[in-house]
């Protein structure tokens, strides 16, 4: 099983629809599941908001998940060395949980209990739209691993 657990709500229903399709296609492979954990208003107390919306985030994670987090800090990795990540995991973890933090970024306990961090780009992007990338590379390991062919 796949998780991506994602600190707050997708607002665009545009957004919503092409998420909600990609689950449906990455379905079709593997069982996927995408939890959405309630973000913090944003206050002077940044430590405290990570620390809220990680616990949350930390709440939805079992002890077997192998845990890899989206982190602009995070290791730069292809689609094809995500594809053989994700083939080499199952052969080892039952289910793989990626994380995508907030608009603030990932609390200390949340890097701490992180089996790898990975990048998806030296670009920044919102947040709600790095659940769409995410799921559309997932999509795409998925594809290479079962020698499909798929745009580039």
């Amino acid at each position: 099983m796949i998780k991506v657990i994602a600190v707050g709500k997708v607002k665009d229903r545009h957004l919503s629809a092409l998420i909600e399709d990609y689950v449906k296609r990455i379905f079709r492979y593997h069982k996927i599941e995408v939890i959405e954990v309630k973000d913090e208003p944003i206050t002077d107390n940044e430590k405290a908001v990570l620390d809220k919306e990680g616990q949350r985030a930390l709440a939805k994670i079992d002890a077997n998940d192998y845990v890899i987090l989206l982190d602009l800090h995070g290791k730069s990795i292809d689609s094809l060395s995500l594809a053989a990540k994700i083939d080499s995991l199952f052969n080892t973890h039952s289910k793989i949980a990626f994380v995508i933090g907030g608009s603030l970024g990932l609390s200390e306990e949340l890097l701490r209990r992180a089996d790898e961090r990975i990048k998806l780009s030296d670009l920044t992007f919102l947040h709600q739209m790095t659940r769409l990338i995410l799921l559309e590379q997932i999509y795409r390991s998925f594809k290479i691993l079962n020698h499909e062919t798929y745009h580039k």
